[in-house]
């Protein structure tokens, strides 16, 4: 049996992606992943819909939007940039709320980050600011 042959109840995909079911429920609302075959208590779903459910996972880990994910997995179907391991953020719009990182190195030494635009986890956040601070005090330490 290939891969494309196997089909996935509800409570297995869930399980494969480590999703619930409300939240598989609520993508394909949104029209993020493909509807299931069959109807009711039969629907079922494929290797296909495992790959939509496992990319919008990821995009989410990188701290996309649904919105940009929508995007995305729109552009990889008409044959897009799916290949790409970070996706271009979109332009901000007016109004929009973005929350930054502020790292106080010493006077006058300042970091802001944006992590979800720097496509940064708040680990890889935390351990940037670690070398910052490691390098700023090396660098403090130097004789001239």
């Amino acid at each position: 049996m290939k891969n494309g042959d196997k089909t996935f109840t509800i409570d297995e995909i869930g399980a494969l992606v480590e999703m619930n079911k409300r939240t598989v429920r609520y993508y394909i609302q949104k029209g993020l992943v493909d509807r299931p075959e069959g109807v009711g208590k039969g629907a079922f779903y494929r290797h296909t819909h495992l790959e939509q459910l496992l990319a919008i996972r990821k995009w989410k880990a990188a701290g996309l939007s649904l919105e940009r994910i929508q995007d995305i997995l729109a552009g990889e179907k008409e044959g897009g940039a799916g290949d790409q391991p970070l996706p271009p953020p979109l332009p901000r719009k007016q109004g929009a709320v973005e929350v930054w990182s502020h790292l106080h190195v010493g006077d006058g030494i300042e970091l802001h980050i944006e992590p979800r635009r720097a496509g940064l986890s708040p680990e890889k956040v935390r351990a940037l600011f670690k070398t910052v601070m490691d390098l700023a005090k090396k660098i403090r330490e130097e004789r001239p």
